[in-house]
């Protein structure tokens, strides 16, 4: 019995580690892609990533002109022909074929620089 609690316990805590190893490759990636866009503003952040196979998230923070902290997240999600996003709390729309280029671009670079910079490949 105390080994069955054991195992389980060591693979809770596998499940743990390799949950935190994940969120960690994810922040890295995060902050490679919120560079392919430029410099960061002092006092913002901003990322750019694949959640999944059909989602790519924009997440930007800044302090406007009055100081006050301003947030906005697109979802951007890839249909078989099509793409759609949301802003906020928004409605999904379709994307221009101009922004769904842009989107692809910033795809690639984003794809060649995480496999580089985070993955050694």
């Amino acid at each position: 019995m105390l080994n069955q609690l054991f195992k389980v316990s060591k693979n809770d805590d596998t499940v743990s580690k390799r949950a935190a190893i994940q969120r960690s490759l994810l922040r890295k990636e995060a902050a490679i892609g919120g560079e392919l866009f430029g410099p960061v503003p002092e006092g913002g952040r901003r990322e750019f990533f694949c959640l999944d196979e059909h989602t790519w998230i924009w997440h930007e923070e800044w302090l406007d002109q009055s100081g006050q902290r301003r947030i906005r997240t697109t979802r951007y999600v890839i249909r078989e022909d099509s793409i759609i996003k949301k802003q906020d709390n928004g409605e999904y729309h379709l994307v221009s074929l101009s922004e769904a280029e842009n989107l692809l671009k910033a795809a690639e670079t984003y794809q060649r620089r995480v496999s580089k910079e985070v993955y050694g490949v």
